[in-house]
């Protein structure tokens, strides 16, 4: 075999949000003409914001020598800047361009933050259900993940997260709002997490940090602004990306922010810095950092999921799904009829409906459903979603 034992193991369990999407693809072309109502993944259709182009315009128009070098593995000083003035503006803290490093996209925010803070053989916590990428992100780095379940409305199970800490634990992933379920966790759980890890972090030689993974973060609906999880714990960082907030995805453009209340913040921003070198992303794409240093106070038009999750969500239960409320980012997270999450998406899918099994997230009995669709892929499925609970009740 050509390839190392540990990828073939995780080619062989897989993605199921990659399979689903793949099976979507191919019922699409297979010559029947039907419809495919495909909810696997969260690929933004919502065309970026018109600032954006504007700006992306001015800026390949900018004859100015120099504008594709390499810079400092922490991005350009200007781009830094802006991502700091926003984020002090949010948390309310003395963020500087020293506090950032330009990522490629969070997934790369994550990767290094996670490269500089472990050692072989710690523990990252994380909690279901999760994105299926950070056992991964989480073993590349020699460690260990530990699951810790969360509520039966999905908000953080501090006391699950206590019994779950040991002296091997390094931190604790975060997804706020979370992919799948799209629950925003209140303030006071936050600020009460904070209060655990600074509990669990008395006499180590290293605390106990908190990753918070938030791409979501400006996709909220009913409330001016996310909940902060700078502000409930002082030794945390923020990755995060202009992919959703943006409509961005395949500009992989995203930054890494790391608290200004971290004792040693400093060492902790250069050794993510060397991460982004060592790891290879190097820098983030110059282009797009010059593109969105112009927009960090700009989003794509959030009513436009808001109207698509408010249809979701009121059909949803109005057929009988149990559906813990989303508050931010563009999933829905009902309960499967029947308990069987597998068998019920395969249903699903004989009628061209692809949704993602709660399984592939670290909760069975729950799918996953993607509403960054257009308006008629939700008309349309919204019979199929009722005649699949029909046939269960």
């Amino acid at each position: 075999m050509p390839i190392s034992r540990r990828i073939a193991a995780y080619q062989a369990g897989g993605s199921w949000i990659r399979k689903l999407f793949e099976e979507g693809a191919r019922l699409a072309n297979d010559g029947s003409g039907k419809p495919v109502y495909d909810f696997s993944i969260g690929n933004p259709d919502l065309e970026p914001p018109p600032e954006f182009k504007k700006a992306l315009r001015t800026i390949v128009n900018d004859d100015t020598p120099g504008q594709h070098k390499y810079m400092a593995n922490t991005g350009f000083e200007e781009t830094r800047a802006a991502v700091a003035a926003d984020l002090s503006k949010d948390h309310d803290l003395p963020f500087t361009p020293q506090n950032i490093v330009m990522t490629v996209g969070a997934g790369g925010a994550v990767n290094v933050t996670l490269k500089a803070l472990i050692d072989p053989g710690e523990e990252v916590i994380v909690n279901a259900p999760y994105f299926v990428e950070y056992r991964f992100y989480i073993e590349n780095h020699g460690a260990t993940m530990v699951v810790a379940e969360t509520k039966p409305d999905f908000n953080l199970d501090l006391d699950d997260i206590a019994a779950k800490i040991t002296d091997r634990t390094r931190a604790v992933i975060i997804t706020n709002p979370n992919n799948p379920t799209g629950v925003m966790y209140p303030q006071e759980t936050l600020d009460g997490l904070g209060d655990l890890l600074r509990e669990k972090s008395v006499g180590r030689d290293r605390p106990i940090f908190v990753i918070d993974d938030a791409p979501y973060r400006k996709l909220i609906y009913d409330s001016p602004k996310c909940t902060s999880s700078f502000n409930g714990y002082e030794n945390t960082l923020v990755a995060t990306s202009h992919s959703k907030d943006l409509g961005l995805p395949g500009e992989r453009i995203g930054f890494l922010a790391v608290s200004p209340r971290i004792d040693g913040w400093e060492r902790l921003t250069g050794a993510t810095a060397f991460a982004n070198r060592t790891l290879g992303f190097v820098n983030a794409p110059a282009l797009m950092q010059r593109v969105v240093a112009q927009l960090q106070s700009v989003t794509i038009d959030l009513d436009w999921y808001r109207r698509k999750r408010d249809l979701l969500y009121n059909e949803l239960t109005r057929m009988g799904y149990e559906v813990p409320f989303p508050g931010g980012a563009f999933y829905i997270f009902p309960k499967a009829p029947g308990g069987d999450d597998i068998a019920f998406i395969e249903k699903l899918k004989d009628n061209r409906v692809l949704v993602v099994p709660g399984t592939g997230f670290g909760r069975s009995g729950y799918f996953r459903i993607s509403y960054c669709v257009t308006d008629d892929k939700i008309e349309g499925a919204l019979p199929l979603f009722e005649a699949a609970i029909k046939n269960y009740s």
